[in-house]
Order: C-alpha cells, then sequence, then structure tokens
C-alpha cells in the first residue's frame, strides 16, 4: 500500500540504474574519484560483495567514503553485503529490490542513509545502523516487508517521510531520544506494530506518521515534550500549543480539550468501530478517518464546523450519518464510498458541499436535508453520483426529504435531483419517519434524547438542540 506522498518521492528521485560514470576497476567494483577518495559506482552482480575500505589505483590508495547512486539496484542475486568502516554515505537507490538480502550490517562510519536505499528489500530482516547515522532518508527502507525489528541508535535526528512505510512485519521499534523529526507516513502500513513511544526530543511529525498502522493500541508521548503530549492517557498524539490531535489508534479516547482533528490522523484504522468526538472540535481534516472500515457509528459535536475533504472517505462499515447543526463546510469527496449509508441528515447550517462529497454511496435510500435557501450555497457537481464501470446506476430507490415548501427548488437544482427518484416534504413533527405525526413520535423523540442519539427530525422546535423542549413540540402539533 503505497501512500500518495510515496508515489510523489517514487517520480522525484528515480534514477535509472545504469552502469553510472566510473574511472577505474578493481575486482568487479566500478570506482568513480573524488578528490582524494572514491565512490562505488556500480558493485558486480555476485552473491557475495565485500566493498573495502581502502582501493588502490595506478599506485594511490583511495579510501571509499561513499556507495553510489543505484551501485546494486535491483541485484536480486546478491545475498550478502560487506561494508568497510570507511563508507559515511550509502546513496539514492543503492541496493533498491535486492530481494535476495536477507541482512545489512551498517558501519559506525555511516552517517546518511540516502533516499530509497533499500527499498523493496523484501527478503530483508534483520538490519543493524551504525552509531554515526543522522539521518534516514526518505524512502529508505520503504517496503522491507521482512523487517520485524530496527533499533534505530541515538545519533538518528531525522528519520524522513516514508522511511519504513509498509514495513508489514515491524512489530517493533524504538524512536531514541535523539530523534527531532518523524517525517510525513514514516511509518505508514506497519500493520505489525502495536505500540509507539514518542520521546521528549522529537518536535516535529509529519502527517499519517503512523497511519495504516492498524495493530496499534497503544501511542505515548513521553513527559516533558515541549511539542507534544498524550494526555489523559489518551493514546493519541496532540500537538500542545493548537490542540490539534495528529495520530490515533483504535484505543484512543479524544480529550475534551481537542479542538481539531488533524488530517489522516487514524487513515487505515480498521479497528476503530466508533469514536466519541468532543463538543471542542471545530475541525476533522483531510483524510482523518479515511478507510476506517469497522467505523459503524459517528456522532459529531455541535462543535463541529467543517469536515474536511476525504475525512471518512471508504468508511465502508457506516450505514447513517447525522451531521450537526454547527457544520458549514462539507468537503470534496468527504463520505466517498461508504458503501453501506443508507441515511444522510444534512442540516440548515450548511453552505457548502464539495464535489462527490457522497458519491459512490451506492447503498443511500434517504437523504434529509434541512437546506432551506439552495441559492445561498456553494455545491459542488455530483455530490451523490455514483459511478459503475458497466451501465448506469438506478436512482429510482433513494428519497431525498426537503423542508416544506423547498421541492421546486431542489427540482430545479442540478446538483440534487438527478440522483433521487422523489423528493418529499419533511412533516414538521414526524420524528419516526412515517409520515404521520402522533404519540409514536413523542415516544421516538424520547428515545433519542435519553439514548444521546442524533436525529434533525427531533429538532423538532429548530433551536439546535434535541430536549424535552422537542417533546413539548411534538405534542402541540399533535393538539393543533
Amino acid at each position: 500500500m503505497k501512500s500518495l506522498i510515496t508515489s510523489a518521492l517514487l517520480l522525484l528521485f528515480f534514477l535509472p540504474a545504469t552502469a553510472a560514470a566510473y574511472d577505474f576497476v578493481v575486482d568487479g567494483i566500478y570506482y568513480k574519484i573524488n578528490g582524494n577518495e572514491v565512490t562505488v559506482a556500480k558493485g558486480p552482480n555476485i552473491s557475495d560483495v565485500t566493498i573495502p575500505v581502502t582501493v588502490t589505483h595506478n599506485g594511490t590508495t583511495y579510501p571509499v567514503t561513499a556507495i553510489g547512486e543505484n551501485a546494486f539496484n535491483g541485484y536480486t542475486g546478491l545475498k550478502s553485503i560487506h561494508i568497510g568502516d570507511s563508507v559515511a554515505y550509502i546513496g539514492y537507490w543503492a541496493f533498491e529490490g535486492c530481494t535476495g538480502l536477507t541482512s545489512i550490517d551498517i558501519p559506525n562510519s555511516v552517517i546518511e542513509i540516502g533516499d530509497c536505499a533499500f527499498i523493496d528489500c523484501t527478503g530483508l530482516t534483520s538490519v543493524h545502523l551504525g552509531n554515526s547515522v543522522t539521518l534516514i532518508s526518505y524512502l529508505a527502507f520503504c517496503g522491507c516487508t521482512g523487517l520485524t525489528s530496527i533499533d534505530i541508535p541515538n545519533s538518528v535526528t531525522t528519520i524522513k517521510d516514508c522511511v519504513f512505510e509498509d514495513c508489514s512485519g515491524l512489530t517493533s521499534v524504538t524512536i531514541p531520544n535523539s530523534v527531532v523529526e518523524i517525517g510525513g507516513n514514516a511509518f505508514c502500513g506497519c500493520v505489525g506494530l502495536t505500540s509507539i513511544n514518542i520521546p521528549n526530543s522529537v518536535t516535529e511529525i509529519g502527517y499519517g506518521a503512523f497511519s495504516y498502522c492498524e495493530g496499534l493500541t497503544s501511542i505515548v508521548v513521553e513527559s516533558g515534550n515541549p511539542k507534544y503530549d498524550s494526555r489523559n492517557s489518551c493514546n493519541a498524539i496532540i500537538e500542545t500549543a493548537n490542540n490539534t490531535l495528529i495520530a490515533g489508534c483504535k484505543n484512543t479516547i479524544i480529550p475534551g480539550t481537542v479542538t481539531k482533528i488533524y488530517q489522516y490522523a487514524f487513515s487505515g484504522c480498521t479497528g476503530l468501530t466508533c469514536i466519541d468526538i468532543p463538543n471542542s472540535v471545530s475541525t476533522i481534516g483531510i483524510y482523518a478517518f479515511s478507510d476506517c472500515t469497522g467505523l459503524t457509528s459517528i456522532a459529531f459535536p455541535n462543535s463541529l464546523v467543517k469536515i474536511g475533504s476525504g475525512a471518512f472517505i471508504c468508511c465502508t462499515g457506516l450505514k447513517s450519518i447525522y451531521i450537526s447543526n454547527s457544520v458549514t463546510t462539507i468537503q470534496d469527496s468527504a463520505f466517498e464510498d461508504c458503501t453501506s449509508l443508507t441515511s444522510v441528515t444534512i442540516p440548515s447550517s450548511v453552505t457548502f458541499i464539495g464535489y462527490y462529497a457522497f458519491g459512490g454511496c451506492s447503498s443511500l435510500t434517504d437523504v434529509y436535508s434541512y437546506i432551506t435557501d439552495l441559492s445561498s450555497m456553494v455545491s459542488g457537481s455530483n455530490l451523490f453520483r455514483v459511478w459503475l464501470q458497466n451501465g448506469v446506476f438506478d436512482y429510482s430507490g433513494r428519497t431525498l426529504h426537503v423542508p416544506q415548501g423547498t421541492v421546486d427548488a431542489y427540482q430545479a437544482d442540478e446538483s440534487w435531483y438527478p440522483f433521487f427518484g422523489s423528493i418529499v416534504e419533511i412533516v414538521r413533527g414526524d420524528v419516526n419517519g412515517d409520515n404521520n405525526v402522533n404519540i409514536a413520535d413523542v415516544t421516538a423523540t424520547i428515545d433519542i434524547i435519553l439514548n444521546g442519539d442524533s436525529n434533525a427530525a427531533a429538532d423538532v422546535n429548530g433551536d439546535g438542540e434535541i430536549n424535552i423542549a422537542d417533546v413539548t413540540a411534538v405534542i402541540d402539533i399533535i393538539l393543533n
């Protein structure tokens, strides 16, 4: 599962694996002279290779200080590599796709491991990093599915984007107190990880750093960290200054002080079945809960204002959504491909719904829109469209429920009418949806209050809250 950021980086850093320019060859290894030292430009395609500390050419002895870009790229027959302790740098794509390589011992002389250095070395099960490494660069060990544990030495300060992405066999990782930066998607897709501890040295964590880690049950930020915290033992990483939750797991309890859920915070958290979003959160960021396939219910607080693009895309377990009466913005693809979704309630507060916001919701039967003035809002195209590879989707089984007196407006709006078989008026006080107002609706309203459920139809008096005043309003409708 390669993330979008990974795909972009692969394109950015791709260099064809050719025999790079070289100055001489010794024992099948091509060398390039750089002043008083040399770089391995290309290695021999054999099973066992030793990179010497020094090499002599025309009477001059040079230290071997780097393994160059693509030096062993795609050598699937390479089983063992011995790196001399003069090497300080391992270059881009140096061992990319060396699937026969099972272990690597990086000597203490190495300072930097370059972009994609060991990407897709799927046979790699053991890596020893020397105690001089300071930088592990982009995608360095991405796709090393056989890797089960990694001890990062306390010399490392930077773990760049996607370094361990899709290391699906990784079950244990220790981040030392020297690390300052953990890049975006750094551990994305490490499905075997169960716990993560963020030391107090870390002051920068990129988005999606622990996304799609579906086995993660514990997240702890050490006390004393100047930027992040795990307040109230919440099993999450929170940016302290702005109360933004940037990474969570299936055991996260969102504290009542959090104001924003950051992009990709819970992406791919398939074990998450429900989440209580407190009445302090105003923004749910882009793709925040994307691919949370186990999520069956979500309660939006009355503090929520914005639901970001793709926030709940592919949450295939969701069955109904009631959007709270504080929300003004639902961005593109917010609920795209929620294929089990049958009912959606959109409040009158909404002023913007983005492109394909509910697209691909193939089980949708009822949409309740309480928007009274369509001319005052902005709607993207294909809000409720279902694309089929072959044929055209049948919308005849869908009903759009709208406020009294607005049917004509909805029937004239191309963002709405093409995707419904019928458009009908909402009957005020009809809480249970049977098109009648009677004692059953009183009971339904009381049940909603007692169970803490959300249902726009139960807000009979239109004050944005569901309480005993709405029970009284239903009774008044019945009596009058």
